[in-house]
């Protein structure tokens, strides 16, 4: 499987972007999204599955962020809105080929799948 991340870039804060993934090679069960920034580790940011569309986010962007999937495109988005400098960050989509419930689906080592990351740089 491979994952293409696009929509990354440079925003105000209290500005909005939306990152788009894309996954080929086989369908997968699960897709998330994980951000690491400057200095930092990785941590997780949403996921979706794919069969029912159960969600989970990070308590830091729950209400801000939005994650949503086009099975047909084997896509996954994230709509991110009220950006904070807190953001700026890679961002990067992960993919799996199990259903996760919803306690694993912020487990990074769940998803077998990786994309290159997109730079999202919020500014004040």
């Amino acid at each position: 499987v491979q994952l293409q991340a696009s929509g990354g870039g440079l925003v105000q804060a209290g500005g909005s972007l939306k990152l788009s993934c894309a996954a080929s090679g086989r369908t997968v069960s699960t897709m998330a999204w994980f951000r690491q920034a400057p200095g930092k580790e990785r941590e997780f940011v949403a996921a979706i599955r794919r069969s029912d569309g159960a969600t989970s986010y990070a308590n830091s962007v729950k209400g801000r962020f939005t994650i949503s999937r086009d099975n047909a495109k084997n896509s996954v988005y994230l709509q991110m809105n009220s950006l904070k400098l807190e953001d700026t960050a890679v961002y990067y989509c992960a993919a799996s080929q199990a259903a996760l419930i919803s306690s694993w689906r912020s487990v990074s080592s769940q998803y077998e799948f990786w994309g290159q990351g997109t730079l999202v740089t919020v500014s004040s």
